[in-house]
């Protein structure tokens, strides 16, 4: 007969130190078998669908639903079959793309929709937006039992179409203040408590230039016209520079991590993409010694899952650094918070004609894209920081070598 052994929190990103117990799937006594959903994990961005890797059977739940634990901490108890080893250590799925004992399928991002009546949002795990889309169960209907009123799958198998009634709003503590006070969702409370720590922890310090871009923009506007399949973007571009600088400058591609300098082996760039449900950071994979072509395929098919909420975290784990690129807006320069796990962010400005002086003192119209690289000092000295942004900009002022 199989041994009771410890279901512990998985640790499913490189950065991750704590879960929050989103759901459990299974009741005390339930059998399951392999692949079957166990339990649903909310780290900082994506709910986690925590799958069984053999049959077995759940004998006891010790974490709660809405519990935030760290990383290690027993959640509940199980057999999980005779062949099958029990997860007694908290398995890191960031350790070189080991598999780990308990299985994280593809999670997918909290579902965020608009509410019914005043504006007001509704937040569901994917399993019960599973459910919901297989029973025809509009989740506007539904009453959340969950953190922060978040539906969960029991919910929705007992929901009904019927409007549901409008909750009674607490009356806020303390003197009287105009205004409404607003609970944050839990999305949005992760990014301020990881936003605050990155910037809290990480010593940042920030250098900027300007990028003469007059000629990337006319090989952009070539190629796209000899190749419309291409769809080549300014952002690919840019993209694809830094990938390319890193290559260059390895010591950029380096991260603090634990007391420890981390360097990795390949490439890798943060995209921040905006989507109705927030910001999300999805990493393009060895960029340095791919073509135009292969990077943007890639990027448009990562911003298209951000925006889908199909991301894993797989897709939002690793890279040095990230690119945000603000130049639909107009604004010259953007200073960023480094995303946390990463030693560099680089925030792109709108492109501005501006006349500058050529070598003889005659007034030159210029195309200029405002570059402000954020460092971690942990990582970067000032001379390592400007030597990657001149790099960076060198391979924006000079698009053939974006083609070598």
């Amino acid at each position: 007969m199989p041994a009771i052994s410890d279901l512990i929190m998985p640790k499913l990103g490189l950065t991750m130190t704590e879960g929050t117990i989103d759901e459990w799937a299974l009741a005390p006594g339930d059998s399951f078998s392999s692949g079957d959903l166990v339990l649903v994990v909310e780290t900082d961005k994506i709910a986690n669908e925590i799958e069984a890797p053999a049959d077995g059977t759940l004998h006891e739940i010790i974490v709660p639903v809405g519990e935030t634990v760290p990383v290690g901490t027993v959640l509940a108890r199980w057999d999980v079959g005779a062949t099958a080893p029990a997860a007694t250590h908290p398995p890191d799925a960031a350790n070189n793309g080991e598999p780990s004992e308990v299985t994280a399928a593809e999670p997918a991002a909290t579902a965020v929709v608009g509410g019914a009546g005043g504006g007001a949002r509704v937040v569901a795990t994917p399993l019960a937006r599973r459910i919901a889309d297989q029973e025809r169960v509009d989740l506007h209907t539904v009453s959340g039992t969950g953190p922060k009123g978040r539906i969960k799958a029991e919910d929705v198998r007992k929901a009904t179409l019927v409007a549901p009634a409008i909750s009674e709003q607490p009356e806020p503590a303390g003197p009287p203040m105009a205004g409404t006070r607003l609970t944050p969702t839990a999305y949005q409370s992760a990014v301020a408590k990881r936003l605050t720590e990155a910037k809290r922890d990480t010593p940042h310090f920030y250098l900027s230039t300007e990028a003469n871009v007059g000629a990337l923009l006319d090989r952009r506007q070539r190629l796209n016209a000899e190749n419309a399949d291409l769809r080549i973007s300014i952002n690919h571009l840019i993209i694809a520079a830094v990938g390319k600088a890193l290559g260059d400058i390895p010591q950029a591609n380096r991260v603090w991590a634990d007391g420890e300098i981390l360097q990795f082996d390949t490439t890798d760039v943060g995209v921040a993409v905006t989507t109705n449900d927030g910001l999300f950071v999805p990493i393009l994979r060895d960029i340095a010694p791919r073509g135009l072509g292969s990077v943007a395929s890639s990027a448009r098919d990562i911003v298209t899952r951000a925006r889908d909420r199909a991301l894993s975290q797989q897709d939002m784990t690793g890279g040095a650094i990230t690119v945000s690129n603000a130049g639909m807006f107009d604004v010259t320069y953007m200073g960023s918070i480094i995303n946390p796990g990463q030693s560099s962010i680089l925030g792109v400005g709108s492109i501005r004609k501006i006349f500058r002086p050529d070598d003889e003192g005659r007034p030159v119209l210029c195309q200029e894209m405002g570059l402000v690289l954020s460092c971690d000092h942990r990582i970067f000295d000032g001379v390592g920081g400007l030597a990657f942004l001149n790099g960076i900009k060198d391979y924006l002022e000079t698009p053939c070598k974006l083609l070598a």
